[in-house]
């Protein structure tokens, strides 16, 4: 498999990165840009997504019920030499099942990721995948 994606400078301002029919605002301003991901942002989100991406792999194969997932990820960035020194990640899925199922999902998102396994060897990476509490805020979808 491979992947091809191609970037563009559209001013001062920002940049804009496109694949396939999907295109992507960079924020390549030094100034900072809130209408765009800065390069930082996007590979947690890239992290975000090949999580998501898994979950959605693995979950009918494994028989796994759940009515949505969010992914919150926060990294910390090093000046020297400049590298996000850290990348904590929470998964919260909404489903009822149990918390042995939870635990294989979790090993799923760890072991066959390509985002994941890409950055996890140059970074602290860590984190946890658990259940949505009854009532808690922002339901995952």
């Amino acid at each position: 498999m491979e992947f091809d994606v191609t970037a563009r400078r559209r001013d001062a301002h920002g940049s804009e990165a496109r694949c396939k029919q999907a295109v992507i605002p960079l924020d390549t301003d030094p100034a900072g840009n809130t209408d765009a991901f800065n390069p930082a942002e996007l590979l947690l989100a890239a992290l975000s997504a090949c999580m998501i991406k898994g979950i959605e792999r693995v979950t009918p194969i494994l028989k796994f019920r759940l009515r949505g997932v969010e992914v919150r990820v926060h990294g910390v960035r090093r000046d020297v030499p400049p590298r996000l020194e850290s990348i904590v990640y929470e998964i919260v899925v909404d489903t009822d099942e149990e918390d042995r199922r939870l635990d294989l999902l979790h090993d799923n998102v760890r072991k066959f990721g390509t985002v994941f396994n890409t950055v996890a060897p140059g970074t602290q990476l860590s984190g946890t995948l658990r259940r949505r509490r009854p009532g808690e805020e922002g339901p995952p979808s």
